[in-house]
């Protein structure tokens, strides 16, 4: 996959990208990421990006120019498939299933918003999707789209070591992951669950569902729902 990032801060990557399984993803081709600076692309002699909102308010805006510039450049590297991501509060809810969605796409593009916001102008040319990592607002898109970015990772097949990984952890079914345990079986008088240790797999797969649903239901009540049925999916499959 070849992910475009537009930012005013692609240093801000260096360590994501320099570390653990992203930096082994990007050495064996299965990633190729390509910043884009936006401050390069300003036509103004002090490089600025960024002006008052029309109307008043507070904060600053990302310019249109400067954007609009980017994008042409960014477009003109890429297929003609390439998907363009904002990252917005306003936006979609980021889930594991659009992480799933997008690992399919050959070329990704990432604008790395800052400030107050970005002109409406550049949203309505230039972006396909809207995304929010949840209720609340960062500084900027660096930190969103390196959080989207390790999600998607691990579902393009070859990051990760293990391809169980992605199937067996939280919200691949609509349920939170249940508890795990290694050794020693007993440390400091906390034991691990006796049907861990039985060689049961029928048995350990019961208990896991169970403390899947369990979990969910006091962590998560919103997937409350999701969790009823998955609960009774798994028993008509043990009737």
């Amino acid at each position: 996959m070849k992910i475009r990032i537009l930012t005013l801060f692609p240093a801000m990557f260096d360590g994501v990208f320099g570390e653990s399984i992203l930096k082994r993803a990007i050495d064996k081709g299965l990633l190729e990421i390509r910043f884009y600076n936006i401050r390069d692309y300003a036509e103004n002699k002090h490089h600025q990006v960024d002006d008052y909102p029309f109307g008043g308010g507070a904060g600053m805006l990302m310019m249109p120019q400067p954007l609009f510039s980017c994008f042409k450049q960014v477009y003109s590297d890429c297929g003609e498939n390439a998907v363009s991501i904002n990252f917005s509060p306003a936006g979609e809810p980021f889930t594991a299933k659009t992480a799933k969605e997008l690992a399919k796409l050959d070329e990704l593009i990432l604008l790395c918003g800052h400030y107050e916001g970005i002109d409406q102008r550049v949203i309505e040319r230039w972006i396909d999707r809207e995304i929010s990592l949840g209720d609340y607002v960062l500084t900027g898109g660096e930190i969103a789209a390196m959080a989207v970015i390790d999600a998607v990772a691990r579902f393009i097949p070859g990051v990760l070591g293990s391809e169980n990984s992605v199937t067996e952890e939280s919200f691949s079914d609509g349920l939170l992951e249940y508890p795990q345990y290694t050794r020693p079986s007993v440390y400091e008088g906390m034991e691990v669950p006796a049907v861990l240790l039985s060689g049961n797999h029928a048995e350990i797969n019961k208990w896991r569902h169970e403390q899947s649903v369990e979990r969910t239901r006091k962590r998560r009540p919103d997937l409350l729902e999701q969790a009823d049925k998955a609960n009774e999916k798994f028993e008509k499959r043990l009737s």
